[in-house]
């Protein structure tokens, strides 16, 4: 048990490490913001007249900045349309002003947003072409002491920077949001599977407990009974499951869907196998249900489970008992299954020696999680999954 929580320990200092650094790099941002305000108060002292007003539109974009999370759109137009009109006031009244280094780096960093965030694409690359004709007039109205060029020069430079940036962003995005779009694809398809597989199963059973009871009727009246009852018991269990396996299928990716999977439906895995095999002790932790867990992740809790176990009867048949249990912790859920006793096959190495752990663990690792499988320090044979929490 140490050990286990020495690993999700660590999944949680990685988080913790991943999140100060996003922080820090914020606070570099707006620190760098900040340190080049002085410089546009000392040229708005030293030039006099409208460059006063170079520093208010600099304070809106640092403020830009700091709100872009809920006001990324708002705040680059107004900055945007600032920049405009203070760049068209110094060339309708003719007079040199130095450029806003605040305003221009904040523009720049709300660019970077727009062209990750907004959509559809070709509206943030229209963005990003009326920002670049917004700063060349900026440059050519605001041309300081004869170095308009050079100022041209850098804030295409900059531009150029920015849209890099935001474009490499929105590339990862898109990919990420393609490879998840594929996952949920793949589980469709291996739901279909399954769902070929459930209804085989039962029918199967059906037919088989008609076939006896029609045979058992005229010599054990009695027995024909019971046998009705079982039939239409698996009728009722397959209607149920192909109804939720159906369910899943049938929605759409972006819908708001409910889980195909319950924790209801991993304590009744837990059951069956307990009434046919070894008994399995099966524990939910608090701050763990449906809600909590998404659809993605309580449909591969389930198959873990169901793998785990089904290496169980293959490789350990005559283990004494079966410890599992799902639990939080902070941003962590983890499933964990351990076999005790005797029984245990020694060759069984690597995610339980076949392909189905395999899978599985490939599962997790496209939900962003962990799994492993291994022997423990007491000498159990265990199974974890770890999956982030949004």
């Amino acid at each position: 048990m140490s050990d286990f929580r020495l690993r999700l320990g660590a999944v949680g200092e990685r988080k913790r490490v991943v999140y100060w650094i996003r922080r820090l790099s914020e606070i570099a941002m707006l620190g760098w913001l900040a340190l080049l305000m002085p410089l546009d108060l000392v040229l708005a002292a030293t030039v006099g007249g409208l460059q006063w007003l170079v520093p208010i539109c600099g304070a809106c974009g640092f403020t830009a900045v700091l709100l872009r999370r809920r006001y990324r759109l708002e705040g680059f137009s107004i900055v945007l349309a600032l920049s405009f009109g203070v760049s068209t006031l110094f060339t309708s009244t003719g007079v040199d002003g130095a450029p806003g280094l605040v305003e221009t780096g904040a523009l720049l960093v709300l660019l970077i947003g727009v062209l990750r965030h907004v959509e559809p694409v070709r509206r943030a690359a229209v963005l990003a072409c009326v920002t670049l004709a917004v700063f060349m007039f900026e440059a050519s109205a605001r041309e300081f002491q004869n170095a308009g060029l050079g100022y041209a020069f850098l804030l295409f430079a900059g531009w150029s920077m920015a849209v890099g940036i935001g474009g490499y962003l929105r590339f990862q995005q898109e990919r990420r949001t393609e490879a998840v779009h594929s996952v949920r694809r793949a589980e469709r398809l291996e739901l279909a599977r399954e769902l070929h597989d459930l209804v085989a199963h039962y029918i199967t059973g059906i037919v088989v407990q008609a076939q006896a009871a029609r045979t058992v009727a005229e010599t054990k009246p009695e027995a024909v009974a019971p046998a009705l009852d079982a039939i239409a018991t698996a009728g009722s269990e397959a209607l149920t499951s192909m109804r939720r396996m159906v369910t899943v299928l049938r929605t759409e990716d972006g819908a708001d869907r409910r889980p195909g999977v319950t924790l209801a439906d991993l304590r009744m895995l837990a059951d069956r196998f307990s009434a046919e095999g070894p008994k399995v002790a099966f524990e939910i932790g608090q701050g763990l249900d449906d809600r909590t867990l998404p659809p993605e992740v309580m449909t591969t809790l389930h198959r873990v489970l169901q793998e785990a176990l089904t290496n169980i009867r293959k490789h350990a048949a005559r283990s004494a008992w079966v410890e599992a249990d799902l639990r939080r912790h902070e941003q962590v859920a983890a499933l964990r299954v351990r076999n005790f006793g005797s029984g245990a096959d020694p060759r069984v190495s690597r995610l339980g020696g076949g392909f189905g752990l395999v899978g599985m663990a490939e599962r997790v690792e496209a939900l962003g999680g962990r799994l492993y499988a291994g022997p423990a320090p007491d000498g159990a044979w265990e199974v974890v999954a770890e999956f982030p929490l949004p």
